[in-house]
C-alpha cells in the first residue's frame, strides 16, 4: 500500500526566538552556534511531521548567514520541506529577525538532509510531498539539483 503523500503546509513549522544575553557571542550577536542548534531543530520538527516518525540530521548542505542578530531581536525561523527521496528529506529553513511593527529581515537560509529511522535506528521510507505552486515545483527541481551535488561531493570524498 502506498503512503499518502503530504503537502508541504503540513509539515511546515515557524517557531520564534528573542535574543537574550546567554545567546550572544564575544562581539555582542547572536553565537552562531546558538543558530545552528535552532535551525537543526525546526528541521527535525519539519521531518518529524512529515516523516510520521523519528529523524536523524545526516548532513547541514548549505548555512548562509546573511547577516548578524543583537539582543533583544526577535528571530524568526520557517522550516518546510523542498524535496523528498525514499528515506531522506531536505529541509530549508530561513531564518529573519521582526521588528515591532512585524516586518521581516532575512538574516540566514540552510539546507539540510535529514532521514527517516525506526526506533531501532534503521532506515524507513517517508512520504512523499504534492507540489501545488509553481515556487514548490522550483524548489524540488532545485532540491534535486543539490541532491547531485552532494553525491558527486561524497564520490570525491567530501
Amino acid at each position: 500500500m502506498e503512503e499518502r503523500k503530504k503537502s508541504i503546509q503540513e509539515s511546515r513549522i515557524e517557531q520564534v526566538y528573542q535574543v537574550r544575553p546567554e545567546h550572544l557571542n564575544g562581539a555582542g550577536r547572536l553565537f552562531g552556534g546558538k543558530l545552528m542548534e535552532w535551525i537543526d531543530e525546526i528541521a527535525g520538527l519539519v521531518g518529524i511531521r512529515h516523516s510520521n516518525g523519528n529523524v536523524i540530521t545526516a548532513a547541514v548542505d548549505t548555512l548562509r548567514f546573511i547577516q548578524g542578530a543583537f539582543l533583544g531581536d526577535l528571530i524568526v525561523l520557517i522550516g518546510r520541506v523542498t524535496y523528498v527521496g525514499n528515506t531522506s528529506m531536505e529541509i530549508r529553513v530561513d531564518t529573519y529577525i521582526e521588528d515591532f511593527e512585524g516586518m521581516r529581515r532575512p538574516i540566514n537560509r540552510a539546507y539540510l538532509t535529514l532521514v527517516g529511522v525506526t526506533p531501532e535506528g534503521a532506515l524507513r521510507r517517508v512520504p512523499g510531498i504534492l507540489l501545488e505552486t509553481e515556487g514548490e515545483r522550483a524548489e524540488w527541481q532545485a532540491g534535486e539539483r543539490r541532491k547531485e551535488l552532494r553525491e558527486q561531493r561524497r564520490r570525491e570524498g567530501y
